[in-house]
C-alpha cells in the first residue's frame, strides 16, 4: 500500500509530513505509520516538523472506519488517544504547520503538540464532532481544557469551527502567517527549538503537561473500559 506519510532527517530536524492524497483522515492505519515516524524522529533525538499536506492539516479521524463497526471505531479512536499521549510526551520539541484544514481529530493532533503554526487563508479548524452525530472524546475535552483558552472550550459542545485567526484565539494556533511568511518563520522556530538545552526542555515540558497526561490517561482507560463492555 502506498505511503501516508513521509520522513526526513537531517542537521536535528525530522520532518514529518501527512498526505495521504486525499484530506489526511487519520485512519488506524495512518497513526500506526505516525508512530513509526515519531519513534524514528526519538531514535534521531530531532526536533520534530509535522506538516499536513497542501490545503489540509487532517480532516479528522477517517469516517468510513466508524461505519466498519464498533470494534474497529475503538481501535482508531484508541490509536488517536495513543498519538496524544505521545505527542504531550514527546522528549523534543514538536512544531505543527497547519498548511490548511484541521478538523476535530485534526485540531486536536494540533492541541498536542508543542507550538502551532498555522497557514492564512480560507480554512477551519476545531472540534465539530456534534454537528456529525458523535460525542467528544472525553480525553479529546481533557487535551482542549489544557491547551484551549476557556472561550475555546467552552464553544467545543457547540461544535463551531473557525478561521485561522479565531483559532489563534481559541488557542488552536500560536502563531499565523500568510503563504509568502510561513516556510521562513517555520525554520526560524526550528532552529530556535533545536538550540534550547534538550535535558532542560524534556523536564519542563513534562512539568507543564504533568497533570495533562494523568488527566487524558484516566479519560483514555475509563472510556476504553466503557467500550469493551
Amino acid at each position: 500500500m502506498p505511503e501516508r506519510t513521509r520522513i526526513e532527517i537531517a542537521d536535528g530536524i525530522a520532518r514529518i509530513t501527512l498526505d495521504d492524497g486525499k484530506v489526511n483522515a487519520l485512519s488506524s492505519e495512518m497513526l500506526a505509520e505516525l508512530g513509526e515516524r515519531l519513534d524514528a524522529a526519538e531514535k534521531a533525538g530531532a526536533v520534530v516538523a509535522l506538516r499536513g499536506r497542501e490545503g489540509v492539516f487532517s480532516g479528522g479521524f477517517d469516517l468510513k472506519t466508524f461505519q466498519r463497526g464498533p470494534e474497529a471505531t475503538v481501535e482508531m479512536v484508541r490509536r488517536g488517544a495513543d498519538l496524544v499521549l505521545r505527542l504531550l510526551g514527546f522528549p523534543r520539541p514538536i512544531l505543527a504547520v497547519s498548511s490548511g484544514h484541521a478538523i476535530a481529530a485534526g485540531s486536536f493532533v494540533l492541541m498536542a503538540c508543542d507550538v502551532r503554526f498555522g497557514l492564512a487563508g480560507p480554512f477551519q479548524a476545531g472540534l465539530n464532532e456534534t454537528a456529525i452525530g458523535l460525542t467528544v472524546p472525553k480525553f479529546v475535552l481533557e487535551l482542549a481544557r489544557h491547551r484551549l483558552t476557556p472561550a475555546g472550550f467552552a464553544r467545543v459542545p457547540s461544535a463551531v469551527l473557525v478561521d485561522p485567526e479565531e483559532a489563534l484565539r481559541l488557542g488552536y494556533l500560536d502563531r499565523v502567517l500568510p503563504a509568502e511568511q510561513l516556510d521562513a518563520a517555520v525554520e526560524s522556530e526550528l532552529a530556535r527549538l533545536r538550540a534550547l538545552d534538550a535535558t532542560a526542555f524534556t523536564a519542563t515540558k513534562a512539568r507543564v503537561h504533568e497533570r495533562a497526561l494523568r488527566a487524558i490517561a484516566a479519560a483514555v482507560d475509563e472510556e476504553m473500559r466503557g467500550a469493551g463492555r
